[in-house]
């Protein structure tokens, strides 16, 4: 049985700049996989590739067996990946439910997740929806770019480094969410510079150096001395 989300032997570039070497992961629905490494591991560039912005020159990116790697990207949001980018991104001149609303423009037919179902997941977002955006803090700010993707009802999320920023109470708060977003069938790709953070909530832990994955395996059979050296590039060879 093949995975809901199947990549192989991914290449990517930016302009002349080869970013991706041969990437391959897998994805079963309701899973969250993890992918750690240092800034320039190309952790963002694989999320581009999969999302349509970054150029994808070669291999595959399978969607319920559905090839999407060339795929423009509003196409492949369509599909159902949705992404929360790093740095949130929400409109300034919007208030927090316009915000949330935005991501209901992809959604195909009718889905599990509503403003209500939004607000319930986080429940400040219901006090603040008439507030702009912007004016929250950034840890709701972060709630909200989750809820808007997820407004798109998309069957697997990719979210972009969530805890760069937040302090510690808030990062739990938000990854509180992953298993309610889980149940409702949604699988989860989450970009971690946080280690101990990815171990916690991941089913499948992937670890990137310079473009390529240098470890994968189950965060309980990997040990700290195997992660340290595939995320700092050291060989012991």
């Amino acid at each position: 049985m093949s995975a809901f989300l199947e990549i192989e032997g991914l290449t990517a570039h930016y302009g002349d700049f080869k970013a991706l070497f041969g990437v391959d992961l897998t994805l079963d629905q309701g899973q969250t996989l993890a992918i750690i490494g240092a800034n320039g591991a190309g952790k963002t560039t694989l999320m581009r590739a999969i999302t349509g912005i970054a150029r994808v020159t070669g291999g595959s990116i399978r969607l319920a067996g559905r090839d999407i790697a060339r795929l423009p990207a509003p196409d492949i949001l369509t599909a159902g990946i949705a992404m929360v980018p790093e740095g949130r991104r929400l409109f300034p001149s919007l208030t927090v439910e316009e915000n949330l609303q935005i991501g209901a423009h992809a959604r195909k037919g009718s889905g599990f997740w509503t403003l209500e179902r939004i607000y319930t997941l986080f429940p400040i977002l219901r006090e603040r929806r008439t507030q702009p955006g912007t004016a929250l803090s950034g840890g709701q700010q972060q709630m909200v770019a989750i809820g808007r993707a997820l407004m798109s009802n998309p069957t697997v999320l990719l979210c972009d480094e969530l805890s760069l920023g937040l302090a510690p109470v808030v990062i739990r708060e938000i990854y509180a969410a992953f298993p309610t977003i889980r149940q409702s069938g949604t699988a989860i790709v989450v970009v971690e510079q946080d280690i101990g953070q990815a171990l916690k909530v991941a089913d499948h832990v992937h670890c990137m150096m310079e473009g390529r994955i240098t470890l994968s395996g189950r965060p309980q059979d990997l040990s700290r001395a195997a992660i340290h050296d595939a995320y700092f590039g050291v060989n012991h060879a």
